[in-house]
């Protein structure tokens, strides 16, 4: 692989790892299933790439050292990224902010959501400044 040439990306290398195997998931399996058929396709996916992952992974929401709600993250990527499946063909701010949420309270740098659409896959990154 060649050198990357960005030097302002987090994680540069596994981002790269995650969003080639959701154009995999994509470019093989096509459109219009359930959301829960892209999420087993991108853990058979994420296996075959020898990429450490969770999937599901129970995030408890603190409150002045109180729990005050529960999370579930669709995946967790090396320790390090939170990536949440859609369906759909437009990202809502409501997704995003899930993803962001789950950022601060993983205390995590990078989430990538990944819109299933009829036509065609989109991403976006999500960076918590904050961590």
């Amino acid at each position: 692989m060649d050198k990357l040439r960005r030097k302002d990306l987090i994680y540069p290398e596994l981002s790269y790892q995650i969003i080639g195997g959701l154009f995999e998931v994509h470019n093989n399996l096509g459109s219009g299933h359930h959301e829960k058929y892209y999420q087993r396709a991108l853990a058979s996916e994420l296996k075959r790439c020898k990429l450490s992952f969770k999937e599901q992974v129970y995030t408890p929401l603190i409150f002045k050292g109180e729990k005050i709600g529960d999370y579930y993250l669709d995946f967790l990527i090396e320790g390090k990224i939170v990536l949440e499946i859609k369906k759909g063909d437009r990202f809502s701010k409501k997704h995003i902010n899930q993803v962001f949420s789950y950022l601060k309270a993983k205390n995590l740098k990078l989430g990538i959501v990944a819109n299933f659409g009829l036509n065609e896959l989109r991403f976006k990154r999500i960076i918590n400044f904050d961590s």
